[in-house]
């Protein structure tokens, strides 16, 4: 018993210093003491924390309730600590699925919860031949005081590495290998308190790492739990395998999905470390990963297939937004697209090609393609010829815009530049060819285009002006209006007559969608060949007869007499109906045109010449007797001078059928006579016998 009294004796003594000399560093110690709770404890809540943590990596527990018997000073900001509790603290506790936090209070009313959940978790892959395995995590915060829960989905990939000798400390002696979990947030992350950390030790650091992705692992701490230590070896030996740990998990990401289309990989380059982290050993795993990225297959071409092709970012170029409108129009239009990649560089894939992902291709090294590519490409992918005249507008005006990119390249000796050949057929040239042109062809940009271009140029003046002033300055186009273009093609005209009728086609659009006037359409119709029946153009003429086929004259006077008159019959193909230049001509459409802007007409309204009519020699029909004296009537009321050799021949002419002594016969007007209506009757009524040639008025009726 002695003994032991004075073994205790000597314990109080020597270590506590009680009932001897005073210890030095007594007072030294009881302040470490006191300084490392406070440290540890400088939140109400770490206490707590450190009790989620062991829960969290204990085997299966049951449902478990902390109950804290908190002082009146205490309640307000242990809630305040417990509410920003990070909902992603249960990533990577795998034993906890669920955390809420409730506030009992007199009023039941007044009771508070808000929980956290894993809800479930999917797609569990294991990765034998680099030992990892991922699966993603459906994450969900709910608060009841605010009425609301937000869900988010995380990526998880969780990968083993051997520990280096170099690495190993004290603490971590026995470890031969180390675990990395990264979380990749697929949606927008859930958000508690005022700040998102990105490093875990099973727990969440203070430290916020500017990183799109969460980085968890083993990390020794210090003692206040809020940082890693960045200058541990064993630290440092982890944060060593995170850009490997990174790759495995974004080549998985992004290329094993088989089934899944290429748009809807582009929203994983966000996952990508591109913004610098305020920790230098940080900004260098963000550039260890830069480093292995840039060497990696992870950037998609544009294939237009279901198959997908990936490269390294340096060998995949980057299109102006501009020309992928393009494109995306021309392929609606069935111009073929595959070979897009085969003008010298892989091409980014539209989906990735998006300003939202400038700054991240920008950080992997895509960039543009050179400007001699789109030359290529114009020419390879048959787009001038393949598209329709819009896109083809387009296609100008991209060339125009980014004119001082283009002006030294092979664009110049493409066919770009359409035109109309003096033959009337369309041709396709090289600006170069164009600005060397020697008068054989006329290129010309006019307002009569295919209606939705005219319309989409004056719909955007500055777009329309930037054109013009392009194909003038570079391409050295005449700019032509409409009239001035047609004044020029009436000389291109005269030579055929498939031209000849198109050319009225054009007039008649022209003048219907104002862009001639009626004086300018009737001056070109003064000086455009006509075709005639015979196919035959005719630019010489005086009067313009409408066909035979819908005329009146023929039937009255048979062929034309009058042809060295200068009487021009219309041909039959101003009957039919047409399509020009897009535009639809219906039938009798044309006739009706010419009659108003060349005076085609019929009779009774043509004008005779000063010649005969060779079928008043011999009996008419009365329905030809009463048109000729029809036509007479009409001359006279427009008080038009009637040729003596026509009216002649009218009159003496035997055409007009009489009476005479009982008998029918026919008689010249000039010697037959028209009686009273009563004595007419009687003197034809066969009673009485007269030998005068009476003009028998039952043959032609009241009229």
């Amino acid at each position: 018993m002695e003994m032991a009294k004075e073994h205790i004796e000597e314990i109080r003594r020597t270590k506590f210093s009680i009932g001897g000399e005073p210890n030095p560093l007594t007072e030294d110690l009881h302040q470490a003491v006191k300084n490392l709770s406070a440290e540890l404890y400088a939140k109400d809540v770490h206490f707590l924390m450190e009790l989620i943590q062991v829960y969290g990596s204990a085997g299966s527990l049951p449902t478990t309730t902390v109950v804290l018997p908190l002082k009146a000073d205490k309640v307000k900001p242990v809630k305040q600590q417990l509410s920003s509790i990070h909902p992603e603290v249960l990533l990577f506790l795998t034993k906890i699925k669920r955390l809420s936090v409730k506030e009992r209070n007199q009023d039941p009313r007044t009771n508070t919860v808000s929980a956290i959940a894993i809800t479930s978790e999917t797609n569990f892959v294991t990765r034998k031949n680099i030992d990892a395995e991922s699966y993603t995590l459906h994450l969900s915060a709910e608060e009841k005081e605010k009425g609301s829960e937000n869900e988010c989905s995380y990526y998880m990939w969780k990968q083993k590495f051997p520990v280096r000798q170099e690495n190993k400390v004290e603490r971590r002696m026995d470890a031969e290998e180390l675990s990395i979990t990264l979380a990749f947030p697929i949606q927008e992350r859930l958000h508690r308190g005022t700040s998102s950390p990105g490093l875990y030790a099973f727990l969440p650091t203070e430290m916020v790492t500017n990183f799109p992705f969460l980085i968890q692992a083993d990390f020794l701490l210090a003692s206040s739990r809020e940082t890693i230590l960045l200058d541990s070896k064993w630290n440092l030996g982890i944060l060593a395998c995170v850009p490997t740990a990174f790759i495995n998990a974004f080549v998985s990401l992004v290329k094993d999905s088989e089934n899944v289309p290429v748009f809807s990989l582009a929203p994983m380059l966000r996952f990508i470390p591109v913004n610098s982290s305020s920790y230098r050993e940080l900004n260098s795993v963000r550039e260890s990963i830069k480093a292995k990225l840039v060497e990696e297959d992870i950037i998609p071409s544009e294939s237009y297939s279901q198959q997908k092709f990936f490269h390294k970012p340096r060998e995949v170029g980057r299109l102006m937004p501009a020309f992928w409108n393009i494109l995306g129009s021309a392929r609606k239009q069935g111009v073929s697209l595959h070979n897009l990649s085969s003008h010298g560089k892989y091409i980014l894939s539209s989906s990735f090609d998006k300003q939202e992902y400038d700054h991240i291709l920008s950080f992997l090294g895509v960039e543009p393609v050179n400007d001699g590519w789109y030359a290529k490409c114009i020419q390879g992918s048959n787009l001038v010829s393949g598209v329709s005249e819009d896109v083809y507008l387009d296609i100008l005006l991209f060339l125009a815009d980014n004119w001082s990119k283009f002006d030294c390249t092979n664009i110049r000796n493409i066919s770009l530049v359409k035109y109309v050949g003096l033959d009337g057929a369309a041709y396709l040239c090289s600006i170069n060819e164009c600005t060397k042109r020697n008068g054989d062809k006329t290129v010309s940009l006019s307002r009569y285009s295919r209606d939705e271009t005219h319309k989409k140029l004056s719909a955007c003046s500055q777009r329309r002006a930037t054109l013009l002033q392009w194909l003038q300055d570079h391409v050295k186009v005449g700019v032509l209006d409409v009239y001035v273009y047609a004044v020029h093609l009436t000389n291109s005209i005269n030579v055929d007559r498939k031209l000849a009728i198109a050319f009225v086609h054009f007039l008649y659009h022209s003048l219907v969608k104002d862009h001639l006037s009626k004086g300018n359409v009737d001056y070109l119709c003064g000086i455009m060949p006509l075709v005639d029946k015979y196919g035959k153009l005719s630019t010489q003429r005086k009067v313009v007869l409408v066909p035979a086929s819908e005329s009146k004259w023929v039937g009255l006077i048979g062929s034309n007499p009058w042809r060295g008159e200068g009487y021009v019959e219309l041909g039959e193909e101003y009957l039919h109906p047409g399509h020009f230049a897009g535009l639809f001509t219906s039938a009798g459409q044309l006739l009706e045109f010419l009659k108003t802007h060349v005076a085609a007409s019929d009779i009774p309204y043509v004008s005779p010449p000063n010649a005969a009519i060779p079928a008043v020699s011999a009996p008419l029909t009365s329905q030809n007797a009463l048109l000729l004296l029809d036509w007479i009537q009409k001359l006279n009321y427009r008080r038009s001078c009637i040729p003596e050799r026509f009216l002649n021949c009218i009159k003496e002419g035997s055409w007009l059928k009489i009476t005479s002594n009982g008998c029918s016969g026919y008689r010249p007007p000039s010697r037959s006579f028209m009686l009273g209506s009563s004595l007419g009757n009687i003197l034809q009524s066969g009673s009485v016998l007269v030998d005068i040639p009476i003009i028998d008025e039952s043959f032609y009726g009241k009229k």
